[in-house]
């Protein structure tokens, strides 16, 4: 390691976070551990590196005094005497507190006991299909679902309690086994009994060993007002049963709603269509025009054309965000009468004489107008 800086082994920065140190060298420890790669002599001498660089860097005071001193020389201490870290004989396992102890317990976390760990339940999706005017109002109801709870007969172990766990043999009830490498030995989780400490009895009958039961429930549920195809309204606790302990999952519903005979919905803002007849829409008029709340009195102004929508405010959906309703939209649809008799046809063309124009002059001009 002559004249290697410590940052450089642990490929971290020298403004590096004591954090950023202790992830690389967790990181280069997993790749480079003898355990993970016996019989090769340079993956150990790496390691011996990569230690002794934390060791130093690792160390708040050690670091502060190595910064000021610049790199180590071989055999040799940034402080003078003795090398910083020394291998013959060392023990991790009585590294009670210290750096190492810890590290080596984060370093071998992916062989930790999941039987140890308290595991959150999981979470649930359950479809329900709500009526036009549910969404808009909001809705309190029950549902009857299935969920995943502890067993009560074996508390969740899915063993018998009866002459059941009992201390594993191979690590004789501690958990853990002492392994070495070379001069090195630190503890890391029992294989055998997955670092529990306990080998299992018999499977529970009542779980058949999966240390959950089905059970079906009666829940009470609130939908709030504004919800739309494919919102989520989250009930808490309400999915499966964690394990070990663990928080329970929540239920998530996925609404569907039933589409409305006469409103359009986007977004927040409603949208619908009212007929009119031609003399309506020539001289204007007013109108009683249908809301989800009952009706509201529009004014058509003289000359709408068939398209037009008259905004009524406030009168669309509520918002889920608590922010202001949507709109509704009233699109005017004029109706063209059809003439059965002379007299009609004479008023027209007498209309149409007192009133000369061409609505399609505009879109003729726009034609001629363009390039050839």
């Amino acid at each position: 390691m002559a004249n290697r800086d410590f940052y450089e082994i642990l490929a971290v920065d020298h403004k590096a976070t004591a954090k950023e140190i202790q992830r690389a060298y967790r990181k280069l420890a997993r790749k480079y551990h003898p355990d993970l790669n016996p019989g090769d002599p340079r993956t150990a001498e790496t390691f011996k590196e990569i230690s002794q660089a934390y060791e130093i860097l690792g160390d708040s005071k050690k670091r502060k005094q190595y910064d000021r001193r610049g790199r180590v020389e071989p055999g040799r201490s940034p402080f003078g005497g003795e090398p910083p870290f020394r291998f013959g004989g060392f023990d991790f396992s009585d590294l009670s507190g210290g750096s190492f102890s810890s590290l080596f317990s984060d370093l071998f976390a992916g062989d930790r006991p999941e039987d140890a760990v308290p595991r959150n339940g999981s979470d649930r999706l359950h479809p329900i299909r709500i009526g036009f005017l549910d969404a808009y109002r909001g809705l309190e109801t029950e549902l009857e679902l299935q969920r995943e709870v502890t067993c009560g007969v074996c508390p969740g172990t899915g063993f018998r309690t009866a002459g059941g766990p009992r201390a594993c043999p191979s690590c004789e009830g501690r958990g853990k086994v002492t392994r070495r490498t070379g001069n090195m030995r630190f503890s890391v989780p029992c294989v055998s009994c997955r670092g529990s400490g306990k080998t299992p009895g018999t499977p529970c009958d009542a779980c058949e060993g999966k240390g959950w039961r089905p059970r079906t429930e009666r829940i009470r549920i609130r939908i709030p007002p504004g919800v739309d195809n494919e919102s989520r309204v989250r009930i808490p606790g309400k999915g499966n049963d964690g394990k070990r302990g663990g928080a329970p999952g929540d239920l998530f519903l996925l609404i569907k709603v039933d589409p409305h005979p006469f409103f359009r919905r986007l977004g927040n803002n409603l949208y619908c269509e009212v007929p009119i007849s031609f003399p309506e829409a020539a001289l204007g008029t007013k109108l009683e025009v249908p809301t989800v709340e009952g009706t509201a009195r529009i004014r058509v102004p003289p000359g709408t054309q068939s398209g037009q929508k008259i905004r009524l405010r406030g009168k669309g959906f509520p918002s889920l965000r608590h922010g202001a309703p949507g709109n509704q939209f009233v699109e005017i649809r004029v109706v063209t009468p059809k003439i059965r008799d002379e007299r009609s046809k004479e008023i027209l063309r007498e209309l149409d004489h007192l009133n000369p124009g061409n609505p399609r002059s505009d879109s003729a001009g726009a034609r001629g107008s363009g390039g050839s």
